[in-house]
């Protein structure tokens, strides 16, 4: 943990200054100048080479050490390192910055200012007179050389940018190091990942297990205890709703085909309904019950069968 918080203390005072000193160059504040004194001190190409090219109509680069990109491009690497800088602090102190991200994050870094770096130490080799074979005059001698005098503090903020684009180089090479090595797990955290792997194996291993149940292949509907078959379940819903129907028999009547069914059943009259304005009434409580008359025999002959008149009541009461 302490060589990330050393390396993020040290990497925000390089990128503050970063941006202190690309701020102050953007956009040419200095670039030209420092070009122009080194082709007066005959150490690198002149700035005029370019106009000289076009009126001759040749063809002509500008030296990527004093071309307009190389301003630009250190400004936006000086940007966008602040940015990711803040970030990935943030997620390390939430523990939410894992050894793969970081790796991927400071390789991108590491190529970016890699570029800044080699663009800045690139040579000049436009004028066939005056080659400059390595780094910029600026960065390769003392300040004191220039002609201008005026220039030794622009001289000496090119030179402190290039310095502190070689330290952010090997600050994120260090990161990148730290974070490819953590990549690999150790022997703890093998022995962690096993565990935890096999704690989750466990927990699911009774969903493989077969069932010991058997299987039928036909669909077997559940008896119901002390019922026996052919007999229709009965449940305490199922024996309410009969007791209160009238039908207190009927889970427990046969099935079978060969018995036959008696026609003896009682007939209710309707009688007055009970309503909540008769409720508790006794003559709405009273209900008649009509006996069935006995079942006749059948008539194989077919003969129409007539009943006998109703016997006539003797109103003298004899």
């Amino acid at each position: 943990m302490w060589p990330f918080y050393g390396l993020i203390g040290v990497e925000f005072c390089l990128t503050v200054a970063l941006l202190t000193f690309t701020g102050i160059a953007a956009p040419n504040l200095y670039r030209t100048k420092l070009w122009q004194d080194g082709a007066e001190n005959g150490f690198n190409s002149s700035p005029s080479a370019g106009l000289y090219a076009a009126a001759n109509y040749r063809s002509y680069t500008t030296p990527k050490v004093w071309s307009q990109f190389i301003t630009n491009y250190s400004l936006v690497v000086a940007v966008l390192s602040m940015f990711l800088m803040l970030v990935k602090g943030t997620m390390y102190m939430l523990h939410v910055l894992p050894p793969v991200i970081s790796t991927i994050l400071h390789a991108v870094l590491l190529v970016l200012y890699a570029i800044a770096v080699a663009y800045q130490a690139s040579p000049d080799a436009t004028d066939p007179k005056h080659p400059q074979t390595g780094a910029a005059w600026y960065i390769v001698k003392s300040c004191s050389v220039t002609k201008d005098k005026s220039l030794v503090g622009y001289c000496q903020q090119a030179k402190a940018t290039f310095a502190c684009f070689v330290a952010m180089l090997g600050v994120f090479v260090i990161y990148f190091g730290l974070s490819l090595w953590s990549c690999i797990p150790s022997k703890t955290q093998r022995l962690e990942y096993e565990e935890k792997r096999r704690a989750k194996k466990l927990r699911w291993a009774h969903l493989d297990e077969p069932d010991p149940r058997p299987v039928d292949s036909e669909y077997r509907v559940p008896e119901t205890p002390g019922v026996q078959l052919g007999m229709n379940p009965v449940t305490p819903r199922t024996l309410a709703f009969n007791t209160l129907g009238g039908t207190r028999d009927l889970p427990f009547r046969s099935q079978e085909k060969s018995e036959t069914k008696t026609s003896t059943f009682a007939l209710r009259s309707p009688g007055m309904l009970r309503t909540p304005m008769n409720f508790g009434s006794k003559k709405a409580e009273k209900t008649e019950v009509v006996a069935p008359e006995e079942a006749q025999p059948p008539n194989p002959e077919g003969q129409i069968y007539f009943p006998p008149p109703p016997k006539q009541s003797n109103k003298r009461g004899q």
